[in-house]
């Protein structure tokens, strides 16, 4: 697969989200300010993990992962953490289209595009969610990563069918239960499946979707999320 940079993007320079000032480099972030952000480099390729070296960590060890592996951009540190917090709270749609855009470059550096057939499943959200943001930023997050790289994307083949509370004060355990039967799969049997979301935690919720796809038929599913958080 080949990243394909947007026209528009050539013949219009912008201004940097970061520090403001314009750029020609076809995103809304200056070379200086791309160079700065913290990216995921060697790490876990089953949980991302950010490691000395690419190798699996204990927690992998010990408890293997539904998925087959993981692909994070960025550590979830400053700036990126600050961008995700625009995009996600505050609804700045092109602060989540940088970091969706640098990860498309960041795959396609790597050729990190599994060979065969596979489609993107962002992550669903719970309607009432999405009626409070707007949006599901999993799925813009996809539609980005999918354009640039060739990839089709599926976003009605998994939907959440329990609303749960906000994890962010849950610990491992408490973020398994608060998702079991959170998620609803259609049947795709044989299918290769990558899902997105915007930051990897814990690993439960990519577990509770996994397992739902899985249950359904899935044939062999992977993960790729902009941030990891460490």
């Amino acid at each position: 697969m080949v990243y394909k940079p947007r026209l528009i993007d050539r013949l219009f320079p912008s201004n940097c989200l970061l520090c403001g000032t314009g750029t020609s480099s076809g995103l809304n972030a200056c070379e200086g300010c791309i160079e700065d952000l913290p990216r995921n480099g060697e790490a876990c390729p089953h949980c991302a993990m950010p490691l000395p070296v690419a190798a699996a960590c204990g927690h992998c060890l010990q408890e293997p992962p539904l998925v087959s592996g993981a692909l994070c951009g960025f550590r979830y540190d400053y700036p990126v953490r600050e961008l995700l917090l625009r995009f996600k709270s505050g609804g700045d749609l092109a602060a989540g289209r940088l970091l969706a855009e640098l990860m498309a470059r960041q795959i396609d550096a790597l050729q990190a595009v599994p060979a065969g057939d596979w489609t993107l499943v962002p992550v669903p959200l719970a309607p009432r969610r999405i009626g409070e943001r707007g949006f599901n930023q999993a799925e813009r997050i996809a539609r980005v990563l999918g354009g640039r790289l060739g990839l089709r994307v599926e976003p009605r083949l998994a939907r959440r069918v329990r609303s749960s509370p906000d994890q962010k004060s849950l610990s491992a355990v408490q973020r398994r239960r608060n998702l079991a039967q959170a998620f609803h799969a259609r049947p795709c049997p044989g299918r290769r499946l990558i899902l997105v979301d915007d930051i990897l935690t814990t690993g439960a919720t990519t577990r509770a979707l996994a397992q739902s796809l899985l249950n359904a038929g899935a044939a062999e599913i992977r993960l790729w999320c902009l941030a990891r958080a460490v």
